[in-house]
């Protein structure tokens, strides 16, 4: 078999194009100029929220020096001494260091490992529900805690836990258990603490779930009814695969914040009887920081705080992108 040249050139023809036919053009280099002119109408949508966290959110990082430097009011924020690790050392020799972890890591798993799954379950409870009116009149009840401002659930905690006039400590004292002052004991502070957080937040938690759990083809219900599947082989089969990715995101964003007990309940369920176990990081920072006018200390604390919840970030994000190949980045 022979190749025929090109006319009057002795040369093969190129393959694969036709004789004459013009250049191939490359794709125009991709740019963060041309990406923002291609879709600058989704970038103007978004610039208020790229804003606002760039002023709350990375401008604050600035005083992180801080932590570092013996703050001075007539200084102003660059003025003071340089003191290095000196506050972070002085935090961790204090003899609180050890009670104050302690405190923090009890309330925090506790919260975790108790509450984390509890939206997950009244989640699926949910789904399983047939009787529509029921189902609305459930969800609404256990979504209304969640509006309930801190303050009055805490004056709700100290009412009905309250040993003379709440209806809880009748209740106890009529089984015999005595004049118990639940917020006062240092045995009873975590788990009220625990299960009030449950109560208020546990309803709110569960929505997204559920919005997980509507994207589930309804035809895997048919078929396990069919096949004559219980509801628990159905969660087991149909409902936890689905909610997988879901479970493991929140879970990551949840170590994200391991050390971060909420400042504002717990200082107002704290009181001098229940110091012991409620004093935290958060508590400590405020009455160092804000009572005690020790800025850098305070700001060292902070910081020492964000740090742990960062590397818990990072490791779970890291194991769970190995497990599961899921992570958030």
């Amino acid at each position: 078999m022979s190749i025929r040249t090109a006319q009057g050139t002795g040369k093969p023809p190129e393959l694969g194009l036709a004789p004459n036919a013009p250049e191939p053009r490359l794709a125009p280099k991709q740019t963060v100029f041309n990406a923002f002119r291609r879709d600058y109408q989704l970038w103007v949508m978004v610039l208020p929220a790229i804003i606002v966290i760039a002023l709350f959110n990375y401008v604050p990082m600035y005083g992180i020096q801080l932590a570092f430097r013996d703050y001075d009011f007539a200084n102003g924020l660059t003025g003071g001494e340089w003191r290095g690790l000196y506050y972070f050392k002085q935090f961790i020799d204090s003899y609180l260091f050890v009670d104050i972890m302690k405190n923090t890591v009890t309330i925090s798993l506790a919260t975790i490992l108790i509450g984390f799954p509890a939206p997950i379950i009244l989640a699926l409870i949910l789904n399983q529900l047939r009787w529509k009116r029921a189902k609305k009149v459930l969800q609404t009840t256990v979504y209304l805690p969640h509006f309930i401002s801190i303050v009055v659930m805490v004056g709700l905690l100290n009412v009905l836990l309250s040993p003379n006039t709440g209806i809880v400590g009748y209740l106890m004292a009529s089984m015999g258990f005595g004049d118990i002052n639940l917020l006062a004991d240092v045995s009873t502070f975590v788990p009220v603490y625990v299960i009030s957080d449950i109560w208020q937040h546990c309803g709110w938690n569960s929505i997204i779930y559920l919005a997980a759990l509507s994207s589930v083809d309804p035809q895997l219900y048919d078929s396990s009814k069919i096949d004559g599947a219980s509801r628990w082989q159905t969660i087991k089969h149909i409902d936890l695969p689905a909610l997988v990715p879901t479970i493991i995101i929140l879970f990551i964003l949840t170590m994200g914040n391991v050390l971060g007990t909420g400042f504002e309940k717990i200082f107002l369920m704290q009181n001098t009887l229940n110091l012991p176990v409620s004093e935290v990081i958060a508590t400590y920072v405020y009455k160092i920081g804000i009572i005690s006018n020790q800025i850098s200390y305070s700001s060292a604390i902070g910081l020492f705080n964000t740090v742990i919840n960062f590397i818990f970030l990072f490791a779970t994000n890291a194991i769970s992108k190995r497990v599961s190949n899921t992570s958030l980045w």
